[in-house]
This record gives C-alpha cells, sequence and structure tokens, in this order.
C-alpha cells in the first residue's frame, strides 16, 4: 500500500497519564513511575539555571516549559560557565574555598534577607518551584569540567573523597524532593585522552563517578535514579559505564556538528547491550545552535539547526526506541543575557533566552509526548520490517517504524513527500484506520478504514 505524505502515520488512539517517582520498567526498556505508568522523558537543558537566574526569571521560563509539556528541566548545581568563582544573580558562591565538601550555607533562607538566602537557598527554590509544577529536575551535581582534564573553565575540584562527600550532602539536603532525578558526567567522557603538565595522557574519571554514585547512594538506597550525561560523538555511555550497577538510564548525545548524526541507529546499538538499559538522546542538536562553529569555518550558508533538523532527529531516535529525549535551545541553555555574560557560539544571530523559550521546535515537542503515551506503552517495538520499499539511510530519507508487539498500531516517520509501501501484515485486525499525524501542529487527518 502507497502514501504520499510527508507526515507520520498512526494508528488507532487512547491516552495515558504519567506522575511520581520514575523507574526503570520491567523489560528494561522504557520508564515508570513507581505506579507503573509510563514515564516519557521530555527534557529541557536548562545548564545555567542555578547560576545565571533570578526567582521570578526561572519562574517565567518554568511556566513556559509547562505549558509546552517538558517534564525534566535539567540543570546543574555547579556550573559550566566560571561557576564556582562567578556569583549566581544574588551575589553568591556555592563553596567555601573551592571545597566540594563544604558548602557555602547559612541560617535561614528568606528571600528578603540576603546574608539569609545563600546560593543552596536559590537552588532549594527553583527546584521546588519545579515540583509545583509537576515536573522533574534533572540535577547535575557538577558540570564536567570540575572532573575531567580536558576543555573548560573548571577548576578540576573533584577526588574520590569529597566527590562521595559532596552528593552525600546533595543527597541529604533533597532525600524528601520527590521530583529528583540524578544525572553525573556534564558533558565529559568518563575515560579519555587528556592532557596534564602540558603531555598526553590516558585519564580514567570512572572511580570519582563511582564514588558520587556512592554518596548518593548512601544516603537514598539503590533506588536512586541516577544517570550520566556524557560529550558529544557516536559513542554513548554504552562505551564506558554501562555494567556500573548505579547506571539506570544510558544516555548518548547526538550534538550539534553535523546534521548526518543517525541517532536512531545508535538507540538501536545501546539497546543491544547486555545487560539491556534503556536509552534516550540527552542532547541531540539544539534550536538555533550553529551547524558545528567550532572549526572556525562557520558561515550562515552552513546555517544553524531549525525546527525541522530537532524534529527529524529525535522522532527518529524514539521511533527507534529511545524512551524519550531532551530537547535544547540554544540561547536557552546559557540563558543568553549580553548585558550579564557574553554569547557562547551563536554564529551571527542573538535572540534572547525570553524570545527563545517560545521557538518553534520548543513548542512542538510536546506532540512527541503525548502521541507516545497515546497508545500502549510498554509493549512497543521498532520494527523496520513495516517498510517494505526503500527505507533509506541518512539523516535526508531515513524512514524509521515502530509497533506495538500485538500489533494494535503502528507509527511511521516520514521525512519526505515520497510514495512508501508498508507491510499491513504486521498488524492486528481485519480493518486498518490511517491517521495522518503532523509532528509541527500535532493535528491529525484520519482516513477511512482500509480492509485488509
Amino acid at each position: 500500500m502507497k502514501f504520499t505524505q510527508s507526515l507520520t502515520i498512526i494508528l488507532l488512539l487512547f491516552a495515558v497519564k504519567s506522575f511520581g517517582q520514575i523507574r526503570v520498567s520491567i523489560d528494561q526498556r522504557y520508564l515508570m513511575t513507581t505506579e507503573g505508568k509510563p514515564f516519557f522523558w521530555l527534557g529541557d537543558t536548562d545548564w545555567e539555571l542555578f547560576h545565571r537566574m533570578t526567582r521570578e526569571e526561572a519562574e517565567e521560563l518554568l511556566e513556559i516549559r509547562k505549558q509546552q509539556g517538558f517534564n525534566v528541566i535539567q540543570a546543574v548545581a555547579l556550573a559550566e560557565f566560571n561557576g564556582i568563582r562567578q556569583p549566581n544573580r544574588y551575589g553568591d558562591l556555592p563553596l567555601i574555598d573551592e571545597d566540594p565538601a563544604r558548602l557555602a550555607v547559612t541560617p535561614g533562607a528568606n528571600t528578603a534577607n540576603d546574608h539569609e538566602y545563600d546560593y543552596w537557598d536559590h537552588v532549594d527554590f527553583i527546584i521546588n518551584r519545579i515540583a509545583d509544577k509537576g515536573m522533574y529536575i534533572g540535577l547535575l551535581p557538577t558540570w564536567g569540567d570540575k572532573v575531567a582534564h580536558l576543555w573548560g573553565e573548571g577548576p578540576i575540584i573533584f577526588n574520590e573523597a569529597n566527590a562521595e562527600v559532596y552528593a552525600a550532602t546533595l543527597a541529604k539536603r533533597y532525600a524528601n524532593n520527590w521530583n529528583i532525578i540524578w544525572i553525573l558526567g556534564g558533558d565529559r567522557p568518563a575515560t579519555y585522552k587528556g592532557k596534564f603538565n602540558n603531555e598526553e595522557k590516558e585519564f580514567d574519571d570512572r572511580a570519582i563517578w563511582r564514588a558520587m554514585a556512592k554518596g548518593l547512594e548512601s544516603v537514598l538506597g539503590s533506588e536512586a535514579f541516577i544517570t550520566y550525561h556524557p560529550a558529544g560523538g557516536s559513542f554513548s555511555t554504552t562505551s564506558f559505564i554501562h555494567d556500573e550497577p548505579w547506571l539506570d538510564l544510558n544516555t548518548f548525545q547526538s550534538g550539534h556538528g553535523s546534521r548526518e548524526a543517525d541517532a536512531w541507529n545508535w538507540v538501536k546499538r545501546d539497546l543491544a547491550m547486555k545487560p539491556q538499559k534503556p536509552t534516550l538522546d540527552m542532547e541531540p542538536c539544539y534550536e538555533d545552535h550553529p551547524v558545528n562553529p567550532w572549526d572556525g569555518k562557520w558561515t550562515r550558508e552552513r546555517g544553524y539547526f531549525n525546527a525541522y533538523d530537532v524534529r527529524s532527529r529525535v522522532y527518529r531516535s524514539v521511533f527507534a526506541g529511545a524512551c524519550g529525549v531532551t530537547y535544547g535551545h540554544h540561547q536557552i541553555w546559557q540563558f543568553l543575557n549580553t548585558e550579564l555574560n557574553p554569547p557562547v557560539n551563536v554564529g551571527d544571530t542573538l535572540i534572547g533566552w525570553q524570545k527563545a523559550a517560545k521557538a518553534e521546535g520548543a513548542n512542538q515537542m510536546q506532540h512527541l509526548k503525548k502521541l507516545m503515551l497515546s497508545r500502549p506503552y510498554f509493549s512497543r517495538i521498532a520494527d523496520q520490517s513495516l517498510i517494505v520499499s526503500e527505507p533509506g539511510s541518512n539523516y535526508k530519507d531515513a524512514i524509521i517504524a515502530t509497533r506495538d508487539e500485538q500489533g494494535t498500531y503502528a507509527f511511521v516517520y516520514l521525512p519526505q513527500n515520497k510514495p512508501i509501501s508498508i507491510d499491513l501484515s504486521k498488524l492486528s485486525g481485519d480493518n486498518k484506520m490511517i491517521i495522518w499525524f503532523d509532528p509541527r501542529t500535532g493535528k491529525s487527518i484520519s482516513e477511512k478504514p482500509v480492509n485488509w
């Protein structure tokens, strides 16, 4: 059977809601609440949220993200851009003498009293507002430049001993917060080649990250949900920490270096690992990020990632079996405000975080989450055998299909307005209902039932 729309095909419909603490599903492929309800991870990268935003600004952003359907706000306690030495918007630093075993805290938390309201009170305030809005905080204890001998401002302040103490301190502080998801890493691999005293050598930081996980679990137990945010590239957490017992969720970062990243194949690779763990793209191409600005050759002709680039990558990775995805906007994660901080790799266009918060792609991500939660969830599998015609092979033409194991529905992502042949015998029942789904609007157009 042939169809000629550049949209997503869907079959059948019913609604599911999810809420509560998350854990890995029984089949080790997806996420769920403690009540056993499906949880589709729809994250947003707000890395500098605690460091660069006031209470009022944070409230504005969080309300926008709530309305857009996001359920995981990813932010960093010890931020990337001089997060140890540059005070937050209230003039506070996070640590005493740059020692992660000594948080800079003061008695009280009165927002009207500058002596009481410290750095960590501000983190508390934002985490609590995220909870009030029914969302989770994907909390990174630190950005990776405070651990790894790679790029970044640092300074490197962690070792095994203070990493464990620091993590345990945070775990105690947030032990009663229902909405914490712990994310270690911070845009750095755990094993790598780096420089020390101007000499290149092999580094293995797994002992430090392991100590941090140990600190969390010493307070919260093994039920604490912990994952890791790696650096960009075709490797993922499966490259260096897949077997760590504390790692509940594999992730990768398909990143901002090119449009060609075949993230759907990375999902397939991760899910083939044993023991099986869920996986997702924790940092696909950011909307309005210049394509590969680091080689010194960027031009407007090379351009920016747009909403289509984002949609095509995230739909494919999810249809390939990912348990969710993290969206990002290049001028949101850094909360671009040139009156306060210089812009980072913005090409030749300044948008500003307030306008960027309502970008086209940001408004469209909710349609993916609603779609995935509208069908039987845990029985979904990737199945390219649904596609009888040429399935494509690259970011321009790859068609990705997924279906229910019992054959009650199928989704097929179509990137181009070209004919496609689909094997409907994979689906149950004598009659099939065809529905065209527009990922830009979330609207569906139904066709008449098809006899088979």
